[in-house]
C-alpha cells in the first residue's frame, strides 16, 4: 500500500484570460512555476505525479508554432538538472481563441534529498514564434508517495 508523502500546487492564474505574460520566441526555456515536495517519512521507493495546464494565445498575425512543456527535476534546466517530463505542441495559425496546453507526468524512483531539503521540480515553457502569451489559467501541481 502507497504511503502519502506531499502534494504542492503553484497557481499564477486562476481563470481564462487572467493574465498576459509574452514568451520569448527565441526558444529559451521561461519559468512558470516551481514546487518542493516533502519526502521526508519516505520508506521505498518514491513515485511522484506531475499535473499542469497552461493557456497560451496566438499573436493577431497568424503564425504556426511549437510549445514545449518542460519539467526539471531541482530548479533550472542545466544538464545537472535532469529533465523528468517534456510535452510539443504545434499550434496551427487558423487557431483564433487561447489553447490550453495541459498534462499528466509521472517520476519513478525519484531521489531522496539530503536531510532537511524538499525534492524540488521547476515548469517552464518554450516557443519557436514571437508574439505567443500566456494567458491563464496556470497551474503546477506534483503529489509524492512512496512504498
Amino acid at each position: 500500500m502507497s504511503k502519502f508523502l506531499d502534494l504542492r500546487t503553484t497557481q499564477n492564474a486562476s481563470y481564462a484570460n487572467s493574465i498576459s505574460i509574452p514568451i520569448s520566441g527565441t526558444g529559451t526555456p521561461q519559468f512558470i512555476g516551481q514546487v518542493g515536495l516533502d519526502v521526508s517519512g519516505a520508506t521505498g521507493t518514491i513515485r511522484v505525479g506531475l499535473y499542469g495546464t497552461v493557456a497560451v494565445q496566438l499573436p493577431l498575425l497568424p503564425v504556426t508554432s511549437s510549445i514545449t512543456l518542460t519539467v526539471v527535476e531541482g530548479t533550472n534546466i542545466t544538464p545537472e538538472q535532469g529533465i523528468v517530463y517534456s510535452a510539443s505542441q504545434v499550434l496551427e495559425a487558423n487557431i483564433l481563441g487561447p489553447t490550453i496546453l495541459t498534462f499528466n507526468g509521472t517520476r519513478f524512483n525519484a531521489p531522496v534529498p539530503p536531510a532537511g531539503q524538499v525534492l524540488a521540480y521547476s515548469l517552464f515553457i518554450s516557443t519557436n514564434a514571437l508574439g505567443l502569451e500566456r494567458v491563464g489559467p496556470e497551474s503546477f501541481s506534483a503529489i509524492a508517495v512512496s512504498d
